[in-house]
């Protein structure tokens, strides 16, 4: 009696044991769905109001669109070209908005487009160190880059006189001059001069 019961229990076991295992082999049913890859509107690094200008670089991707998914610079007109639908205005938009017009266009070629938009070069925020440094001429200027930032990546000649280090920027259509004494901001006084930079602007080490 006893042999029988354990003959019978081993046997529940092992036909326990292979229905676990023909399931795993049976992978995803077709009524599952597949995962989709999440969305990204944008780099990381790239701020959410950040404003796309002519010369900056886009990496535009469209899910399981190979064809249309490529890395594309923003002419001087401030256009982009891409295949089925030509010339896109895209300067002067963040690039969750040129993720939604690119989007609302595809859906007369594609049900359900899947767009991401990365800007992958900022050029077109641009600012001008010039003077006494060893690096002079336009500089990308990254989010939220300060005057310390912005010399610091410059570099100095020998020549360079730190305390009289001035900001040219145009504000109302008339140009402005603010000053940026290097020796007192590095010791952690004047932090008031250590402003953020804008497109345009121009650091003078004279």
């Amino acid at each position: 009696m006893q042999k029988s019961m354990k003959v019978a229990l081993l046997l529940c076991i092992f036909l326990f044991t292979a229905g676990i295992l023909a399931q795993s082999a049976e992978g995803p049913k077709p009524g599952d769905n597949p995962a989709r890859p999440a969305e990204a509107t944008q780099d990381s690094a790239t701020p959410s109001d950040y404003v796309i200008g002519a010369d900056d670089v886009l990496k535009i991707s469209v899910w399981k669109e190979p064809d249309l998914s490529e890395t594309l610079p923003v002419r001087p007109d401030g256009k982009i070209s891409m295949p089925l639908l030509n010339d896109i205005p895209a300067a002067g938009l963040t690039p969750l908005q040129l993720k939604d017009s690119i989007t609302e266009k595809l859906k007369k070629y594609i049900a359900d487009p899947r767009v991401t938009v990365v800007v992958s070069a900022m050029n077109s925020r641009r600012v001008f160190v010039t003077g006494e440094v060893l690096h002079s001429g336009p500089m990308v200027l990254l989010p939220h880059m300060t005057m310390l930032q912005a010399l610091s990546q410059a570099g100095f000649s020998q020549f360079a006189n730190l305390k009289a280090i001035y900001l040219l920027r145009t504000e109302n259509g008339r140009q402005v001059k603010l000053p940026f004494n290097y020796k007192e901001v590095v010791k952690g006084n004047h932090q008031e001069q250590n402003i953020q930079l804008k497109p345009g602007d121009t650091v003078v080490v004279p």
